[in-house]
């Protein structure tokens, strides 16, 4: 049995703290793979129109050329439509069903998890792990008590109160990296945006001009 993640995302464009995540994450999970999954358009973010799906594949793979167990899956631009995230759970089940599986997730995410489509089911379905940002307050207000039965908080040691699947809640990244912000530093003109990148992503955002 492998202990695979999966992160899914926009990734316009990936970053370094997008590679921290899985680097770390990996190491503190034991993980056997860590895959990113970028998606054509997050469905509950239809005011937000990404970067082409080629452009944003491309860069992931160059990011992750080099890092081994770090790998890049088509997954949804493969889809004949937009897949929801619990549709995209249920495929990587039934794909690995002797795999255990979990679903990464960044604060933001789980800020508004309660808009997506399915979204109990989302923290059902699969193991989560939920990614804090630095100075950050999780909130667990807007979700049910069934649902918080299952949160396991790294920080503090708190053990789950079930054995089904589990949400586990880390700041093992202490990183703060914006894709909004990498990309209003390259319409600015501001060449610091450089640092927040691989080499490679920049390479090719230079390349092909993008977020000018």
């Amino acid at each position: 049995m492998k202990r695979i993640a999966f992160y899914g995302g926009s990734f316009d464009p990936p970053h370094n703290g997008h590679l921290t995540i899985a680097r770390k994450l990996s190491k503190l999970f034991a993980l056997d793979d860590f895959v990113f999954i970028p998606a054509f358009h997050a469905p509950h973010k239809k005011s937000k129109k990404p970067t082409s799906a080629f452009h944003r594949f491309a860069m992931l793979s160059l990011a992750t050329e080099t890092e081994g167990k770090i790998r890049v899956s088509t997954v949804e631009l493969d889809a004949p439509e937009k897949p929801f995230t619990y549709e995209t759970q249920a495929k990587l089940k039934n794909d690995s069903p002797d795999d255990e599986i979990f679903l990464v997730i960044g604060a933001d995410s789980w800020a508004e998890i309660d808009t997506w489509r399915e979204w109990e089911k989302v923290l059902t379905l699969t193991n989560v792990i939920v990614v804090t940002r630095p100075d950050y307050e999780i909130s667990f207000s807007h979700i049910t008590e069934k649902i918080k039965k299952r949160i396991i908080n790294l920080k503090d040691n708190q053990e789950s109160k079930t054995k089904d699947q589990k949400i586990y809640i880390t700041d093992a990244v202490n990183l703060d990296i914006s894709a909004t912000e990498i990309r209003r530093k390259i319409r600015a003109k501001e060449n610091d945006w450089r640092e927040l990148v691989p080499n490679e992503v920049a390479k090719y955002i230079k390349k092909y001009e993008l977020y000018i």
